[in-house]
């Protein structure tokens, strides 16, 4: 009740004040105004008096002079007329002045001295007066003077009248303050603060079953979602504790984020981890006036996002938003997550050159099809060539400037975009631990022979200590590679690379999705029939059964094989039309190449046709959602779909298939997936296809609607086993242990000067 009272009693303190200067001004103007009316009124008056005056004045007529004061004597406000002569001699009084003005006022004799009107206020016979006093003259001759007397008194009253009133007013507004005070604290402070303390006391006793509802006044506005963030953090640390216990009694060990932030202090001693990538986290983006942050989409972000929230660091990318630089510090640096901020995000800023001949030209226009067997010609052009290695200096100069004063420090490079930065890093640091991890497959030494840079690009990536890989196939493939373009020593049996008496280890780690985190924020669905047929109904169809496929819009996808698929399927089996849709989900990408752009087209093309093929009334075999959705926006379609096509013609690992498993908590639905991905490695209870095999792939849509219910959860709950014990902290974990092992040579281990 203190704060109530403090805050009411300073309301009406500021409410007073405020009404006690009005009240002042108001007065002062009043009095200001009343005083002006009067001399004007007395002015008038006198002059219109003067003619009739100046005669009985020059004639010595006292009698009608008598007869004249006393006729205007009487009018409102006026006190009185009286009338001099050049001596200051009363001729003429007003009786009820007689006695006050017996002796002339000072004023009048002034008035006769000097030749000219005046006015003032006096006090007569107790009542404040105006005394305004007009010479009479007649050709320059003073013949005496014409006093013209007003009532002023009015005026104080008038002015008492005022303070009154403002007295008043402040009374009654004290009297609301106090009750609309104290029904905004009881209604809108105290008993919000009553029901968030009582839900924290349940959260913290464990008896909080719901998450708690937050008014929407402004007020809380700040705080609420910082309360809403510490109580998932403890509901998440007081789960992942529980968890662990249980896990401990069975003697085994699941990796979570908690766990990973422990492990990352250890290895690395508490130094921090740079993570360095092309495509950043966050991306600011301008909506009109409004600043969107967007989630951008691919299966790197996926991996690494939850690495970086787990362990901290600082992570140096690309800045590609077209709002990117007006939120960022002098150093181009800013925390993220925007909500719940855990670690730095570093931007470089790329000319357009740079990044057309970088990032669109030699990265994915050459090294992405060479790396991928999708029978799409790569194109390598010298000017490319220079500005990747141009952008590559770039992002050494960035991370140099992050790690300097940082000893020994811990580098992860992250994919095909980076193969030069090892090397550019190890000669400039040294004493610096590095690793780069390649995102997509490695072909075999015949096509990688068609990259006319292979020796640049193979001595690039062997400044680094550690080469990750999603697969062992993938590894030897690279140190076919290396022994047959470059000379150096290959030991097979570590399986490492020693170039200039510098070693570079060569392992599989195969990356993941986190288990359950990218969906454990996320309200739960009501149930997937109610689901299904609320998002059919809201993209313009109605279906029995669903089908889903989540894909950056690339020709590495199988988009167009998997819709030929269904067409296929649909063709086999007639009684699934106008009873099964696909829904496409499809975030176009880098469609300023034109091979990317066509197949966008080409998809587009291919569902119109398929479509009109099968066309029904309210019902469409395939659905394209031609836009980037973020995992809130996916998660009901995972969880609605009877089965997920992940149908990659050359996949590194592809992360939709691991996702789509770890979503299901439901443990339904079924996954067809290529042989050529590599999660099918560790998937094998997915429906494996070959996505060229149209045939094979339609056969396998069929089979999964009509598995049995037991089959599908059984399926379901081995490969959500694998991914919840092979999720991306143990990825990130394994690797981080592996570099923090990692033994610098002495002359390397030397401090740059």
């Amino acid at each position: 009740m203190r704060i109530t009272a403090r805050l009411i009693v300073s309301l009406i303190v500021v409410v007073a004040s405020v009404a006690a200067f009005s009240a002042f001004f108001q007065v002062r103007q009043e009095r200001l105004r009343q005083q002006e009316d009067i001399e004007r009124r007395s002015r008038l008056l006198a002059q219109s008096l003067q003619e009739s005056v100046e005669p009985l004045i020059e004639k010595g007529a006292v009698k009608s002079l008598q007869r004249l004061v006393e006729k205007f004597g009487n009018r409102e406000r006026l006190a009185g007329v009286a009338v001099y002569d050049v001596h200051g001699a009363a001729l003429a009084i007003t009786a009820s002045l007689a006695s006050a003005l017996s002796q002339p006022p000072r004023a009048i004799l002034e008035a006769l001295s000097a030749g000219e009107d005046s006015g003032e206020f006096e006090v007569l016979n107790g009542s404040r007066v105006h005394l305004y006093v007009l010479p009479i003259q007649d050709d320059g001759k003073t013949l005496g003077a014409l006093a013209i007397i007003y009532d002023a008194s009015f005026i104080q009253r008038q002015l008492a009248r005022i303070w009154g009133h403002a007295f008043l007013r402040v009374l009654v507004q004290t009297v609301l303050i106090a009750l609309v005070t104290l029904l905004i604290v009881r209604w809108s402070i105290m008993g919000p603060i009553a029901r968030t303390a009582e839900w924290m006391k349940q959260l913290r006793a464990g008896a909080a079953s719901a998450p708690f509802e937050f008014s929407k006044e402004d007020l809380f506005a700040p705080i609420a979602k910082e309360v809403s963030t510490f109580a998932r953090h403890l509901a998440a640390a007081k789960t992942a504790a529980e968890r662990e216990a249980r896990l401990r009694e069975k003697a085994e060990s699941l990796w979570t984020p908690d766990r990973l932030r422990e492990h990352v202090k250890t290895k690395l001693a508490g130094q921090p981890l740079f993570v360095i990538s092309n495509r950043e986290p966050y991306m600011h983006m301008r909506q009109g006036r409004r600043l969107e942050v967007i989630v951008p989409a691919g299966g790197l972000v996926t991996a690494m996002e939850p690495v970086l929230r787990a362990c901290g660091g600082t992570w140096i990318a690309h800045g590609a938003g077209d709002a990117d630089w007006e939120v960022v510090d002098g150093r181009a640096r800013i925390r993220v997550p925007p909500d719940d901020p855990h670690y730095t995000l570093k931007r470089v800023a790329l000319s357009k050159e740079i990044e057309d001949g970088y990032y669109y030209g030699f990265s994915n226009e050459g090294l992405w099809p060479l790396c991928h067997i999708a029978h799409t010609r790569p194109v390598f052009r010298a000017e490319d060539w220079v500005q990747y290695q141009a952008a590559n200096r770039r992002f050494a100069e960035a991370a140099i400037e992050e790690i300097a004063g940082v000893e020994n420090p811990y580098v992860l490079i992250q994919d095909y975009h980076f193969a030069l930065l090892p090397r550019l890093l190890k000669e400039k640091r040294p004493d610096a631990r590095i690793a780069i991890f390649w995102h997509i497959p490695w072909p075999n030494p015949e096509a990688f022979g068609i990259c006319p840079w292979q020796k640049e690009l193979l001595y690039g990536m062997l400044g680094a200590d550690l080469i990750g890989f999603h697969t062992q196939f993938h590894c030897n493939n690279f140190l076919d590679t290396v022994d047959r373009f470059l000379e150096s020593r290959i030991d097979w049996e570590r399986f490492s690379v020693i170039k200039e008496g510098h070693g570079t280890l060569v392992k599989p780690f195969p990356i993941s999705v986190a288990f359950p985190a990218a969906f454990q924020d996320i309200p739960p669905q009501t149930g997937p029939a109610a689901d299904r047929a609320a998002l059919l109904k809201d993209i313009g169809t109605k279906a029995e059964h669903l089908g889903v496929g989540i894909e950056r819009m690339d020709y590495t996808k199988g988009v167009l094989e998997r819709l030929r698929a269904i067409e296929r399927f649909l063709e086999k089996y007639p009684r699934y039309q106008g009873r099964f849709s696909f829904v496409q989900i499809g975030a176009p990408s880098r469609t300023h190449i034109k091979r990317y752009h066509d197949f966008l087209g080409e998809v587009e093309a291919e569902v119109e046709r398929i479509n009109w093929k099968f066309k029904a009334p309210d019902w469409k075999p395939v659905v394209f959602l031609k836009k980037h959705h973020s995992h809130q926006e996916i998660l009901p379609f995972y969880k609605a779909a009877d089965l997920c096509m992940v149908t990659s013609l050359h996949d590194g690992m592809n992360l939709v298939a691991k996702e789509f498993a770890a979503s299901r908590d439901d443990e339904d639905g079924v996954l067809i997936l290529s042989r050529f991905a590599g999660a099918s490695r560790e998937l094998p209870d997915a429906l494996i296809v070959n996505p060229y095999d149209i045939e094979e792939t339609a056969e396998a849509i069929r089979a999964a609607l009509e598995m049995g219910p037991g089959e599908r959860t059984e399926r379901m709950r081995k490969m959500r086993q694998t991914v919840k014990e092979n999720n991306v902290f143990r990825w990130a974990g394994n690797l981080i242990t592996e570099l923090s092992q990692v033994r610098l040579e002495p002359r390397t281990a030397e401090k740059i000067s």
